[in-house]
């Protein structure tokens, strides 16, 4: 895992097309933003997983 530390308004490029910005911190919640091509799935881990649960579930 790569771990990187950013303050607001500063960002993190993967893969040349997805931009990460930090929008805002509070305390220990962090506000980020995901700019990504439309073909590129982005969602919390927790959608993910019940996404990830829903297909498995499917005949």
């Amino acid at each position: 895992m790569l771990v990187l530390s950013r303050k607001k308004r500063e960002q993190i490029v993967i893969n040349d097309d997805i931009l990460v910005t930090v929008v805002d911190v509070r305390g220990d919640r962090v506000r980020l933003g995901v700019d990504a091509p439309k073909d590129v799935p982005v969602h919390r881990q927790e959608i993910h997983a019940a996404i990830k649960r829903e297909e498995a579930h499917k005949p």
